[in-house]
């Protein structure tokens, strides 16, 4: 393959008929500039999805428009079937649950306090505070290993620390769908691994993940199935051993590298080069 060729999106049919969530011939746009223009996805069930590439070239856009924050101007994002802009929000938020980029808590909100707000789709205008929230509540900050930080503000903790409590609030939802923008944003390496962990964990108990990832490398180790966009496309979609190819990376990074198994994973590791590494 040379670093002009480009492995074509992969449609499998088998997949269309149990994805829960689809986005059709989808046009997304901010005001008068759009971004995204005719992309088609599948989250495959079951599997943790990354969406990777350059800066600007869409990613969050195209999470945006699947977790229903963004309209599209043509074609539709099905949910189950459904026009998901067709379902009321508190139905969707049932389904989905998304944590968006540097998500920022109230001054002095304690952990409980923040996960417990993960309930408000399940609370109509008569329906109180029952068991089963408490329930959930407590479950989620047990599975993101919490419990200990339950009744300390969250602005006191540390940056991995608070991922896992906006990750806990998510999971307070009981939602199968996960939706994740860069959730590793501003950790360091340590922290970074620790909430893809946990997002292994959650995985491995049922929940369908798709999360935007700028690590690479990461995306490759953790990922069953990977999305390089570029130029708000789509230009290739499979495992991490037909996506991360040296060619590839320089399509849709501009960077030349060497591609080598990870020690730990046997997972395609980018070893990128420089001018002077040549």
């Amino acid at each position: 393959m040379t670093a002009t060729e480009f492995v074509p999106p992969a449609v499998d049919d088998d997949a269309a008929q149990v994805s829960r969530l689809v986005a059709q011939d989808v046009s997304l746009a901010y005001g008068d500039r759009t971004v995204l223009d005719g992309l088609s996805v599948q989250v495959p069930p079951g599997k943790v999805t990354a969406i990777v590439g350059a800066n600007g070239c869409g990613k969050s856009t195209l999470l945006r428009g699947l977790a229903r924050l963004l309209k599209p101007t043509s074609g539709s994002i099905l949910l189950d079937g459904r026009d998901i802009h067709e379902q009321s929000t508190r139905d969707v938020a049932r389904e989905v649950g998304l944590l968006p980029q540097s998500p920022l808590a109230p001054e002095g909100i304690t952990v409980t306090e923040l996960v417990g707000r993960g309930r408000h789709p399940y609370h109509g205008l008569f329906k109180q505070w029952s068991k089963a929230d408490d329930d959930a509540v407590a479950h989620a900050l047990e599975l993101t290993d919490t419990l200990d930080l339950a009744h300390r503000p969250v602005d006191e903790l540390s940056g991995g620390q608070r991922q896992r409590v906006w990750i806990a609030m998510v999971l307070a939802q009981e939602t199968g769908l996960l939706l994740l923008d860069e959730p590793t944003s501003f950790l360091d390496i340590a922290h970074a691994v620790e909430v893809l962990d946990l997002v292994t964990d959650l995985n491995q108990r049922g929940t369908t993940v798709v999360m935007v990832l700028h690590d690479l490398n990461l995306a490759a180790r953790y990922a069953d199935h990977l999305i390089a966009m570029c130029g708000g496309e789509v230009l290739c979609e499979g495992d991490a051993a037909s996506v991360v190819t040296a060619a590839n990376v320089e399509r849709v990074f501009g960077v030349r590298c060497q591609i080598v198994p990870d020690p730990v994973s046997a997972t395609p590791l980018v070893v990128p080069l420089g001018r002077h590494h040549v």
